[in-house]
């Protein structure tokens, strides 16, 4: 079938969403992490999967108490846990590192490890920092970046036994060459590439694919031509599933908001909120109180002022 014919493929009808499975506390062993099996079937059962990017434990842990069904250690960490202006610093020991302290916060949940820049660029270094992901930050599965020029790439991670997904669209690794940030796929021609790079990643035998601003309607229809879910960021409502950015879903992060963010909270207002309160308290002499102080036994305390005293004497 023709890649033409493909995309005029009608679209399965929709089926009733599936029950989300029931959030629990971090590492209580109540909550069931999610399985490949299962976010395959989301595909099928409708259930929208719902991803979110964690660069620490503590968000961590927030996503498995929040009932998040796949948590993406994202290299964006680059930027909102190190201060960097993109992902492109981010390296596989700092992937590493954040990556075991997402584990420890989130033991129940799926984790969902993105490869850094360059540490895919050939089928050897892919199959070396994949295995890195799975072995030290005990990943469940990884995600490169790139479709039909990263085929190969991806085909290798496949057959070596590790769960693979991909990132299309609008590639932050490869930046420099789109000159920024910008939507991917406004033309006809653009989005015919992007359901290229979209098939050539589940003929690889990718698990799940990500889109990345994408036009919400081309992407839709890029993923009804497609037997493997696929979830988007910037990318509208007719993909299978949604990923966000923990910290700026939250209003942590505030650099910057990219239009397809929204915040849910705005923690980082609640924060400087209680910061500046605590200011105040320490200058003024209010903090510590009583409450916040331990006590002694005052015959104890008798006896150490009379040793300090003697001690002054001599």
């Amino acid at each position: 079938m023709s890649t033409a014919e493909t995309a005029a493929k009608p679209a399965a009808a929709a089926k009733p969403a599936a029950a989300a499975k029931p959030a629990a506390k971090p590492g209580d062993g109540k909550r069931e992490k999610r399985t490949i099996t299962e976010i395959r079937e989301s595909k099928k059962t409708g259930e929208k999967m719902v991803y979110m990017s964690v660069p620490d434990y503590t968000s961590a842990q927030w996503a498995e108490m929040a009932g998040v069904d796949v948590a993406v250690l994202g290299d964006s960490l680059a930027m909102i846990a190190h201060g960097h202006r993109n992902t492109i610093p981010a390296t596989m020991d700092m992937m590493v590192m954040h990556g075991q302290a997402v584990r420890r916060g989130a033991p129940n949940t799926f984790v969902l490890g993105c490869m850094p820049y360059q540490s895919y660029n050939t089928v050897d270094r892919a199959l070396v920092n994949a295995t890195r992901f799975m072995q030290e930050s005990l990943s469940d599965a990884v995600k490169p970046q790139g479709g039909k020029s990263q085929a190969h790439i991806l085909r290798a991670l496949v057959d070596a036994g590790i769960p693979t997904a991909s990132h299309i669209g609008l590639t932050p690794h490869t930046i420099a060459m789109f000159g920024g940030f910008k939507i991917q796929g406004r033309t006809a021609d653009a989005a015919m590439k992007i359901l290229e790079d979209a098939l050539a990643i589940e003929d690889a035998g990718c698990f799940m694919l990500e889109f990345e601003a994408v036009p919400a309607r081309i992407a839709k229809l890029i993923s009804e031509q497609l037997t493997i879910p696929t979830i988007g960021i910037g990318a509208g409502a007719g993909t299978d599933g949604q990923i966000l950015l923990c910290y700026d879903l939250l209003g942590v992060f505030t650099d910057f908001k990219p239009k397809f963010t929204k915040r849910f909270a705005k923690l980082t207002e609640v924060a400087v909120d209680g910061i500046r309160q605590y200011v105040k308290e320490v200058k003024e002499g209010a903090f510590p109180d009583d409450d916040h102080s331990y006590t002694v036994n005052e015959s104890e305390y008798e006896k150490f002022a009379a040793m300090v005293a003697k001690r002054r004497q001599i």
